[in-house]
């Protein structure tokens, strides 16, 4: 018996390791042609935040109408994520906790302005738009705060997963696959369905801290609670609440400016004061910091013979703050006399409601009628900045230059500045209605067919405050310019779906799932969605699936209307509304939906008892998929933002001015491979010892790239670098090895992970020499957009490691590491590092750039 252990364990392995031969060869070789080639166990000391809980048994309700279907069985590859299995991950925001347990997830290194606020994460190398999120397979709502700057993540306005209390989830479902058939717009890279606690009974409690111990920063503080209340005595009441606290991260850097010294001809001014500051006062590429609190109340009880009431509501709030770059003593020697980093600030509220009616017996057909009412509204606001236009007005009549005198200085008293303002607000709501009718048939088949069909109402709404005026008045504050009344308003639209779905087994191994779904959006007109799954079981060992599907995703609210400015100390980047005279002057034109396609194919192996293997390959085509862009700068760029009211900063280089829009720019294909393993050994005395791997391969390759018209000249919408963003700032592969070893009141999980390489094309900045020329275009190569520097991070591996120890059977303490080696990505070159202070990559969705965090946990159950 041990000898055959032995050899089990030895194959596990093996697979790993040659899963890892596949991963370097997918940088070796095109994707195509590697496409060519635990029961649930119950910890002894009923710790339920340590047991393996082995997702393949689970039964699912994502991608699937059947209720009693394990995720293994499903048509379309879905993956559970237990509770458990996130919890040991270390981290303590849920979107950064699933990217370390879930291998086609990720984030990028870092967020920017506003959108370092909000959790954005990305599937399948797509934008964080193109997933769809579910609680308890109900739509959720989504973010008002938009990701306005160029990236990966453009015009990403994406579920904030952070919003919900972790203590709250059971388990979390990820369908792999297009599901807008199914699901509706969005569901393009797949469908993360949130799963939370029904239980009537329990109270469990955590509290977690950690911090970077590298650097002695980045201090995190979670606490926990959740418990279950009978409501009756056959329904059920479950509370969880979460409290969360994190301070800045920053890795260190220097400021070109404060060196005293730069390369001949670089445009960087240097500082010569004789204020003596930090070398490192820069901390533009930083974490935020937040504080959060979150809370959910989710119940249910029988109200009839058959009929039964329910209810989810969640609420969250947040306060948080992320650096903008620094500004040197003589900016504003009078306010700041050792200079300032100004800070934008988000306000967040976010709060759901769900109630519904659910019966099994209405003329023989079982029901769930439900109403879900969410929306999220922040405030956007500046701190430790100033309006230098305001503070430097002189009393002169408004009336005569408007432009440049204030009236809110003035009624201040001349030359004056707040140091912090509301720069502006946004809501976005959603109100959904629900009707899902199912019946089980008795068509002859082997098995009965199971019938399901529904509506959907879902009315959106969308709206955005201007600022208060010294925000945007005269030039606006440093660091971000708020949006002035000309820029707010607000916005609806109506949505009507319909759908259908049957599932049938025409033979008893052969499973047939089709669905087709007809969706009216009043403001982009209609869609007709199909999804046609099947699987055979060969035999109990074995079993081949696929799908294909086409998808839709409409243009968001927020990414048809919103606009924004970004002032940084010597640049000016301005997102223009695509609806506006401005960016029509530079060839922008009204959005249209994104139109998707996806095919995928897979195998489900178990060679031997308790040894599941899962590959499954598959290809998403998206047409007129919406990008950043129009890229412009210099002289246009600048009529543009001044048709638009802006005040750009005097004396600053033309052509680090530049603006972009939203554009239908592009169609894509993504080709990748998932792969998926476990295994569960007994080892008698020695315990139990839990093994998975994880792999995602994947590549996004531009088919097409469309151009616009600006001055009589055709131009591509996308360059090297936005095109990048798109195409190769995701890593080729991650591969995730997790060994979870339980042995007596010790449990051990080690976990490694292994990031594949992401390129992308940077710009020239500061310390390029002004007399660098780029060659495509006779220009000057500092700030080009069409000349750039290719950066690529090499792979990466990481290590992750935590320690338990059951104190009794109610208390259980946990120390880790996470990547204990402490990785960083690769550092960029100086002449593409912004100031000195943007020395990594911050659109690559790879290594975090934190490293090491180390932390202790203490769980209770009772």
């Amino acid at each position: 018996m041990a000898i055959r252990k032995a050899l089990l364990i030895s194959t596990f392995f093996t697979l790993s390791i040659t899963s890892t031969n596949v991963v370097f060869a997918a940088e070796k070789k095109d994707i195509d042609d590697i496409q060519k080639q635990k029961a649930t166990i119950e910890n002894p000391n009923n710790n339920s935040d340590i047991s393996p809980n082995n997702s393949s048994d689970t039964l699912i309700v994502t991608g699937t109408r059947t209720v009693n279907r394990q995720a293994r069985q499903s048509a379309s590859p879905v993956s559970v994520l237990s509770a458990a299995n996130l919890q040991r991950s270390g981290q303590l925001n849920l979107a950064d906790a699933i990217t370390r347990t879930y291998a086609s997830i990720n984030v990028s290194t870092m967020g920017n302005d506003a959108g370092a606020l909000t959790s954005a994460f990305r599937m399948r190398g797509l934008n964080p738009n193109q997933v769809l999120v579910l609680i308890n397979g109900k739509r959720r709502h989504t973010t008002a705060n938009i990701y306005a700057d160029a990236g990966p993540a453009f015009g990403a306005t994406p579920v904030d997963l952070n919003m919900i209390p972790s203590a709250s989830i059971d388990h979390i479902e990820v369908l792999e696959d297009g599901a807008a058939a199914q699901y509706g717009s969005d569901a393009i890279a797949g469908v993360v369905n949130i799963i939370t606690k029904k239980s009537n009974n329990g109270l469990n409690m955590s509290v977690q801290t950690g911090a970077n111990a590298y650097n002695g920063d980045g201090w995190q503080y979670q606490a926990n609670i959740d418990g279950g209340l009978s409501l009756g005595k056959d329904g059920y009441l479950h509370l969880s609440a979460q409290s969360y606290r994190a301070n800045h991260m920053v890795p260190y850097t220097e400021d070109h400016r404060l060196l005293g010294y730069k390369p001949a001809g670089a445009g960087t001014s240097l500082y010569t004061g004789s204020v003596s500051v930090p070398l490192n006062s820069n901390k533009v590429m930083s974490t935020p910091k937040e504080t959060r609190e979150n809370l959910s109340i989710d119940f249910g009880k029988p109200l009839s013979d058959g009929v039964e009431g329910y209810g989810l509501i969640t609420y969250a709030h947040r306060q948080s703050e992320s650096y903008q770059n620094y500004r040197t003593p003589d900016t504003v020697p009078t306010i700041y006399p050792y200079g300032f980093s100004p800070l934008e600030t988000i306000k967040e509220n976010d709060y759901a409601a769900t109630l519904g009616l659910k019966g099994d017996n209405l003329f023989g057909f079982s029901w769930d009628a439900s109403s879900t009412y969410g929306a999220d509204e922040d405030d956007i606001g500046n701190k430790n900045s100033i309006n230098n236009g305001m503070l430097s007005t002189k009393c002169i009549d408004r009336r005569q230059n408007p432009q440049t005198t204030s009236a809110y200085a003035s009624s201040q008293g001349c030359g004056w500045s707040p140091t912090k303002t509301r720069a502006e607000s946004y809501r976005m709501a959603q109100w959904t209605n629900n009707l899902d009718i199912r019946r089980s048939i008795n068509t002859g088949f082997a098995t009965p067919t199971i019938l399901v069909f529904g509506a959907e109402h879902r009315l959106e709404t969308y709206e955005i405050k201007a600022g208060d005026p010294p925000s945007y008045e005269a030039g606006g504050m440093a660091g971000y310019v708020g949006l002035s009344p000309q820029n707010a308003g607000h916005w609806n639209r109506n949505i009507f779906a319909g759908y259908v779905d049957a599932d049938f087994h025409p033979l008893k191994k052969w499973n047939i799932d089709f669905a087709g779904r007809f969706e009216h959006y009043s403001d982009v007109g209609n869609t007709l969605n199909g999804k046609f799954s099947t699987r055979y079981d060969i035999s109990h060992h074995i079993a081949v699936r696929g799908t294909v599907s086409n998808g839709f995703r409409a243009p968001t609210l927020a990414e048809q209307h919103f606009s924004s400015i970004n002032v940084g100390a010597t640049t000016v980047s301005g997102l223009l509304p695509v609806s506006s005279n401005a960016a029509r002057m530079l060839g922008a034109s009204p959005l249209k939906p994104e139109r998707s396609f996806n095919a995928s194919g897979g195998i489900v192996l178990e060679p031997i008892k308790g040894f599941h293997i899962e590959a499954d390959a598959y290809q998403i085509n998206i047409r007129n998929r919406i990008i950043a862009g129009g890229s412009t700068n210099g002289s246009n760029a600048i009529s543009a933002l001044d048709s638009l009211g802006f005040v750009i900063p005097s004396g600053l280089d033309p052509n680090a001015v530049s603006t972009y829009y939203f554009a239908n720019g592009a169609n894509t294909r993504t080709r990748g491979l998932d792969v998926k393993a476990d295994y569960l050994v007994h080892l008698h005395e020695l315990g139990i010892l839990s093994l998975s791997a994880s792999l995602d391969i994947n590549k996004t390759i531009l088919t097409h790239v469309a151009s616009t018209t600006a001055n009589g000249v055709s131009v591509p919408l996308l360059n090297a670098a936005t095109a990048g963003y798109i195409t190769s700032s995701y890593p080729r592969s991650k591969l995730i090895l997790n060994a979870f070893w339980e042995v007596g009141k010790w449990n051990i999980n080690l976990r490694e992970t292994r990031y594949g390489s992401t390129t992308n094309m940077l710009v020239y900045q500061d310390w390029t020499p002004s007399s660098a020329i780029c060659e495509a275009n006779g220009k000057a190569l500092r700030y080009s957009n069409t000349c750039f520097a290719k950066f690529k991070n090499t792979p990466r591996w990481m290590t992750d490691i935590e320690v338990g120890y059951n104190i009794n059977s109610k208390i259980h303490l946990a120390v880790g590491a996470n990547n204990i080696f402490n990785v960083r990505p690769r550092r960029v070159n100086q002449i593409n590092n912004n100031y000195g202070a943007r020395i990594y990559d911050a659109n690559s969705a790879q290594v975090p750039m934190t490293g090491a965090f180390y932390y202790g946990r203490v769980s209770v159950k009772i």
